[in-house]
């Protein structure tokens, strides 16, 4: 299971005053103690702030003084992706490229140049998905075009695109049934998740997203957006990728157990 731990976000009144502020400390230690718990890539968006280009070099450059784990970047502005991926220490991940015409041929070139892994997000000039159908014609488009320009499998992240259950029940099973059906078409390519859109408006929505986490896992996602610091979430994915099959002799498992992340 793959953890991108999405704490480190401009939406949240707390995140952006602290860059705002250069609060170095406080987001230091929000990075550190997301590794510590388990991510695998730490998830850095700038997009609600002032200077978004020089916002996103300060806290890349910051970010990376204090974990070694790569970094995953979020923004629309292709100008701030280029202004991270230029400060990139190691391979990271870049959130996102899709089909959309103006944001494939804004991304794309970056791609090619600094050669991230990529959030491929199944979305056209059309909108947002809504039947399985439509997802997996765009991931072909998507899958397709990264080949070409020369991107590894292994390097693409589908998003089918989860969106909030409370506008309608099927939600949830669109993107449950359109996760099994990418992997089985593309095995070696990832299949991403922001968990919190499922559960967006309704209450106590981290039960909505443990047991979305659970199924999807099931169903073949393996790279999660989601709080690492959450130790209940963290334990249920650990327990999921061992009752999945993913999880030779359980190992991680275990390990986690002895580490203390992981609990019942």
């Amino acid at each position: 299971m793959i953890i991108v731990g999405e704490l480190i976000n401009s939406t949240r009144k707390a995140i952006a005053l602290a860059i705002e502020q250069r609060d170095q400390g406080y987001l230091q230690d929000i990075a550190r103690r997301q590794a510590e718990a388990g991510a695998n890539f730490i998830y850095i968006i700038t997009a609600h702030g002032g200077d978004e280009v020089a916002d996103m070099i300060w806290l890349v450059d910051l970010i990376q003084e204090v974990v070694d784990i790569p970094l995953c970047i979020d923004s629309p502005n292709p100008q701030a992706l280029e202004a991270g991926l230029s400060r990139f220490r190691q391979q990271g991940m870049i959130n996102s490229i899709s089909a959309e015409k103006k944001r494939w041929e804004a991304v794309l070139p970056l791609i090619i140049k600094y050669k991230p892994k990529v959030v491929a997000l199944c979305m056209d000039n059309s909108g947002m998905p809504n039947t399985v159908e439509k997802r997996l014609a765009v991931a072909e488009k998507l899958v397709s075009g990264l080949r070409e320009a020369g991107v590894a499998d292994s390097d693409i992240y589908l998003d089918p695109v989860v969106k909030p259950i409370c506008v309608n029940n099927q939600y949830g099973l669109e993107v449950l049934q359109s996760t099994e059906q990418l992997h089985l078409k593309y095995p070696d390519i990832h299949i991403i998740a922001g968990l919190s859109n499922i559960s967006h408006g309704l209450p106590e929505r981290k039960l909505i997203n443990r047991v979305f986490a659970v199924v999807s896992a099931i169903k073949g996602a393996d790279t999660y957006i989601l709080d690492p610091l959450d130790q209940n979430m963290m334990s249920l994915l650990a327990a999921t990728e061992a009752l999945a099959g993913q999880d030779d002799f359980c190992m991680d498992y275990i390990s986690g157990v002895r580490a203390g992340r992981i609990k019942a």
